[in-house]
């Protein structure tokens, strides 16, 4: 359409490949892509003009090997180029906006109208990927409800994990504005591993509700702990029963995982697994007796972990905590205990986050083995761009 509104003037072929390679699955670089491919556009043009009129006015060298092997010999200065005035990721367009000059130019016509004619195909192009990029045919989004995604399965590899589509799905939510964020029983790290791309604006809700990670700032905003002294006592009945405990504490915002003698199998894989990860920090010594603690959490066979849960209730040490008790997929005939603050609670989390922000209604998305973490991506997309619509959206929501 725009080659014939310009008078069939140009090559549609040069704007059409710039458009596609412009157009990108998130639009927060998008204005920065086109400046940085302009300047690229810029220095192709430059070195194609300099090309045409040193064959014409100098050499005499036809279009056999010498000429293309000069053109190729070109490319190499083009790239180095881009890397002096630190437009690396201009060189793809230089080299193209220059081989679209130097290959196909007709010596009979004006070279800088040719290479001004080349240069504004390019340029075309790059203009209507920006376009491109920035609108969207969504509905206004729905900037007045809070949406948590509850992502375990994903991040357990219990289900699929974030396919591209969801990815850029999320991510395209997340650069629009929504209020979004996730919620998880496993560990900050064990999140920031299985979707590294994904940068909620709002702090995450991890360790079933025991925290809140805001991954922006990496700190820690709100943290439900056992007393240090509460958690001493809890330590040396488990310690003293046969166990090793892996005791989790923040220290200025800082996670470190305390603990002693791994004594079974899946303890060992564990830490093998974990330890080298650059999110978690384990120490192999003893709690400082100040320190309080986030949680704790102990791996063993089924049985003695249930005995064990017993010995904790029968000395009354489970009246300031809150038990999580419940079979290991990955270590057969093996479960898990985790202790946390009696408080820690997802439920306590989103009160947290609502006190901060006005939110008008909360969404709550579960997966499951019948509900991944793709089809929740879904969902929420549907609710946030077109929930203006939907009278019922006014009521809250928790879906499991």
């Amino acid at each position: 359409m725009i080659y014939l509104i310009r008078g069939r003037q140009g090559t549609p072929f040069y704007s059409a490949l710039a458009v596609l390679w412009c157009i990108q699955n998130q639009t927060k670089n998008t204005f920065g892509n086109a400046i940085q491919r302009t300047i690229g556009t810029g220095i192709g043009a430059v070195y194609g003009l300099a090309y045409i009129l040193l064959k014409m006015n100098v050499a005499s060298y036809g279009d056999g090997f010498g000429h293309y092997f000069i053109i190729s010999l070109l490319i190499i200065p083009i790239i180095y180029t881009t890397v002096l005035f630190k437009q690396k990721k201009a060189s793809y367009f230089s080299c193209v906006v220059f081989l679209s000059i130097v290959v196909n130019h007709l010596t009979d016509e004006n070279p800088y109208l040719f290479v001004l004619n080349r240069s504004l195909d390019t340029l075309i192009g790059i203009l209507l990927g920006l376009v491109i990029n920035s609108v969207h045919i969504h509905g206004s989004p729905d900037k007045n409800t809070l949406f948590i995604a509850n992502v375990d399965m994903a991040i357990m590899n219990k289900g699929e994990k974030l396919s591209p589509y969801s990815n850029v799905t999320i991510n395209s939510m997340l650069e629009s504005g929504i209020n979004m964020t996730f919620s998880s029983l496993c560990t900050p790290a064990s999140f920031l591993e299985s979707m590294p791309d994904i940068k909620p604006k709002l702090p995450i809700i991890a360790m079933d509700g025991a925290v809140l990670y805001d991954i922006r700032e990496n700190r820690y905003p709100k943290v439900y702990v056992i007393s240090a002294i509460h958690s001493g006592k809890i330590e040396k009945l488990i310690i003293e029963k046969g166990f090793n405990v892996f005791t989790t504490v923040i220290l200025e915002d800082v996670l470190l995982i305390y603990y002693k003698k791994l004594i079974n199998e899946a303890e060992a894989d564990i830490y093998d697994k974990l330890h080298k990860s650059p999110f978690r920090n384990y120490l192999n010594k003893e709690r400082p007796y100040d320190h309080h603690v986030v949680y704790m959490m102990c791996i063993d066979k089924t049985d003695r972990i249930c005995e064990l849960v017993k010995e904790i209730k029968k000395e009354g040490l489970n009246t300031e905590v809150k038990m999580l008790c419940y079979p290991s997929d990955d270590y057969k005939g093996y479960s898990y205990l985790k202790i946390y603050n009696k408080n820690a609670s997802v439920e306590n989390m989103i009160d947290y986050l609502k006190s901060r922000n006005e939110y008008e209604n909360v969404e709550v998305y579960c997966d499951s083995m019948n509900e991944n973490a793709d089809s929740i991506a879904r969902k929420i997309s549907r609710k946030y761009y077109h929930c203006h619509k939907d009278k019922k959206c006014n009521v809250l929501s928790l879906q499991a």
